[in-house]
């Protein structure tokens, strides 16, 4: 790590949807979207620039058939109860057409110290309160409540996906009915799609942070937030503030396109927090965007406002 905390970017090549984690034993777990959509795998390391030189571990393969056998997105790995969870989404190789947006949310289960080792068990589909596109799961505890948030498409409402929020009873079932907080409304959360995804939790300063990520998958796609109170009952929409702009978008001048679907870490000698990323280093795609496998894993610093919100600033230069 360099003075200041620049770290160098890109910090994992080939690595959408990145999610990093740094346990109790000092080390940074991470994991993201592999291009080839098909497994999961882990990476460990002491440094954040460090995990793009750990081996990759593959820890678990797509299905030949039937359930989570296709396009296995955004993984997360968490540890809860003394155990290791990863959270995330597939798809359904028969589905010809439209199979890339009839995902669910998946969990697998690891009792070793290392989740490197041992063996992963599948817990099985995390049931919402209905059957459509699931995906991008992430948790969190607070005032000891453990919660779920994740986007969802809801068939009676337009657009591609909502947020909510739901309490767990254990870590791969929800309880009760899941709240929604958040549908795109504004122009940025609606270019190629009607879009809030990919939701990370940052517990700071007597608040919750939730950001997320908005429109299609190319230079447009960019982050969005909510706030409560963490006193406040996290299941009442109106305890969360929507932000009206978005606080993390493509910086042309650094040449950084597409920000997104990020979560957050903290530095190694644990003093700042840190924004991990995906983004890419050229606007224009051909095809699908989500076909194009260079969205980059990046980290920098956050800085925070007076009034005690993050400050994201903008995504720096390679």
């Amino acid at each position: 790590m360099l003075e200041n905390y620049n770290y160098k970017n890109p910090i994992v090549r080939q690595a959408a949807d990145p999610f990093v984690y740094k346990h109790s034993d000092g080390y940074y777990y991470f994991t993201a979207s592999y291009p080839a959509y098909d497994r999961i795998q882990i990476r460990k390391s002491k440094t954040i620039e460090g995990l793009g030189l750990s081996k990759p571990i593959v820890i678990w393969k797509k299905h030949d058939e039937g359930e989570m056998s296709a396009y296995i997105w955004a993984p997360e790995i968490h540890f809860i109860g003394g155990k290791w969870y990863i959270y995330f989404a597939a798809a359904k190789v028969s589905d010809v057409r439209g199979k890339m947006f009839d995902h669910r949310i998946y969990v697998l289960e690891n009792t070793s110290n290392n989740p490197l080792e041992g063996e992963w068990i599948e817990k099985g589909q995390l049931k919402t309160n209905w059957e459509s596109f699931s995906l991008d799961a992430t948790t969190f505890e607070n005032n000891g409540v453990r919660y779920l948030v994740w986007p969802q498409k809801d068939p009676n409402i337009k657009g591609n996906s909502n947020l909510y929020i739901a309490e767990l009873s254990n870590p791969w079932t929800i309880k009760g009915k899941q709240i929604m907080l958040s549908k795109p409304k504004y122009p940025w959360e609606c270019v190629g799609f009607l879009v809030n995804e990919g939701p990370a939790v940052l517990k700071k300063n007597g608040k919750i942070f939730i950001t997320y990520s908005a429109s299609a998958t190319d230079y447009n796609y960019c982050m969005g937030m909510l706030t409560a109170d963490e006193t406040s009952d996290l299941l009442n929409p109106k305890s969360w503030t929507k932000s009206k702009v978005p606080v993390f978008t493509t910086s042309y001048e650094n040449g950084q396109y597409g920000p997104g679907h990020n979560s957050f870490t903290v530095s190694e000698d644990g003093k700042e927090d840190i924004l991990i990323y995906h983004a890419r280093n050229y606007k224009e795609t051909e095809g699908d965007p989500l076909d194009d496998p260079n969205r980059h894993a990046r980290a920098q610093k956050i800085n925070w406002k007076a009034d005690g919100t993050p400050d994201f600033g903008i995504p720096v230069a390679d």
